[in-house]
């Protein structure tokens, strides 16, 4: 017979061991600044201290693109022939294109693009496809993913351009954008555009010569600002080329706002990287923001996405927002960082209560370890904030964003003008574009 020893533990050890099996939970340390709309401070707490307000920044880059370039600003790009086209939809020569920092060039303009050259009968290249150092497509992450020599960049760049324009090379779910793309144009589904590029890819400072074929117009700028601060995405750095880079935005914000000097430090027009500004600049910005954009003729929810309105970061972050009596209440940019500074998460915009529309900025900083905590707290922050100023009032949800493939693509033998003429015959320095 096995005798069994049983280990009887005291109750304070057991207590001991219970405490250290699982991590105690961390505790968020917030800071925040909340204004009325006039501009009177209701509640803060260290709102004068700069913190690195993540991807918030995009707001001021969008406020910067909004007040040089207008809503209505389109970027062009310009494809040209150099070389005969010959019978048969044959280009003999190279196909050229010359972007003006088109920052939302995707597969969906590449098919609009070949569907078009097809119809000016261009079929096939036995040149080469030619792009300059300001035509840009896909996402690259912001400045975090960018090639740094615009060569290897623009050879990129080319390549998705090439793919986008033979269906030869298309993934499966290019195959089911095509059909999108197709059933809004009114296009044959079963008939996909297709330009077949011979000689393979390069990139040219300033291409010389050429024929213009037709000029591609993205969405208007309002459509594209909304997009990038629905879902955050770190390639509205694009905007440096036009708009002007972040050093030009950090004098331009701080005079905007009547701000102290060095209140705010931008290295950034993302949020990437170290920026510095404290939440009640921030809720200055806002503020200013929501001004520029009704004087433009557009309500905030259609620059700044709505909880619970729509698939964007502010409804999957912070979910207890986007439903119930809470729903449509919070119209906010996100920020997050993962290492920067130690992380961050942060929420800025504005809240509709029963006493009145409130700006707001609340940050967790250095919590990019406990990023969920720390979206939780700001949650209960701000379902505290509407609760104790009488509970929510939904706001109008704005409508459906343009698509992508509403863009204009003109032929110049139909429909483009001599200004679209005489702008793709020049270089593309910053700011072309069209209004």
């Amino acid at each position: 017979m096995v005798a069994l020893a049983l280990l009887v533990l005291p109750a304070d050890a057991k207590t001991r061991r219970r405490r250290t099996s699982r991590a105690a939970p961390p505790v968020v340390q917030l800071v925040w600044q909340v204004e009325t709309l006039d501009g009177k401070v209701l509640n803060d707490k260290s709102g004068e201290t700069p913190i690195n307000p993540a991807s918030v920044v995009k707001v001021a880059t969008s406020l910067w693109a909004l007040e040089r370039l207008g809503p209505d600003y389109r970027f062009d790009t310009y494809v040209l022939s150099r070389g005969q086209i010959q019978p048969g939809g044959v280009l003999d020569g190279d196909l050229l294109v010359r972007g003006a920092g088109d920052l939302n060039f995707q597969i969906e303009n590449a098919m609009l693009v070949a569907s078009a050259l097809n119809r000016v009968g261009i079929r096939r290249v036995t040149g080469r496809l030619v792009v300059d150092p300001f035509f840009w497509m896909g996402w690259e992450g912001g400045s975090s993913g960018t090639q740094k020599d615009p060569v290897q960049r623009g050879l990129v760049m080319a390549g998705r351009l090439r793919s986008g324009l033979d269906p030869r090379y298309w993934r499966r779910f290019d195959q089911t954008t095509w059909r999108r793309v197709a059933a809004i144009r009114g296009l044959d589904a079963a008939h996909p555009p297709q330009v077949v590029i011979e000689k393979g890819l390069s990139v040219e400072t300033t291409p010389v010569g050429g024929n213009l074929l037709l000029a591609h117009q993205s969405n208007a700028l309002i459509d594209v600002l909304r997009k990038f601060d629905c879902h955050s995405t770190n390639d509205i750095e694009r905007l440096d080329v036009t708009a002007g880079p972040p050093e030009e935005l950090e004098t331009w914000l701080t005079s905007k706002i009547a701000a102290a000097p060095g209140a705010v430090s931008l290295q950034t027009s993302s949020g990437l990287g170290v920026n510095r500004i404290a939440p009640a600049t921030i809720v200055k910005i806002l503020r200013e923001f929501r001004r520029s954009s009704e004087r433009h003729g557009y309500p905030i929810e259609t620059l700044l996405p709505v909880a619970g309105c729509e698939a964007c970061t502010v409804t999957r972050a912070y979910p207890r927002l986007s439903y119930g009596n809470n729903a449509a209440a919070v119209a906010a940019k996100t920020g997050t960082l993962t290492t920067t500074d130690g992380g961050a998460a942060v929420l800025a915009g504005f809240v509709s209560t029963a006493r009145g529309e409130l700006v707001f900025c609340v940050a967790a900083p250095r919590s990019g370890r406990y990023l969920s905590a720390a979206r939780r707290a700001i949650e209960d922050w701000l379902m505290n904030l509407i609760t104790t100023n009488g509970g929510p009032v939904p706001r109008a949800c704005a409508p459906p964003g343009a698509d992508l493939a509403d863009v204009r693509v003109v032929t110049v033998a139909s429909d483009a003008t001599a200004k679209v003429e005489a702008a793709a015959a020049a270089p593309a320095p910053m700011g072309v574009g069209s209004r």
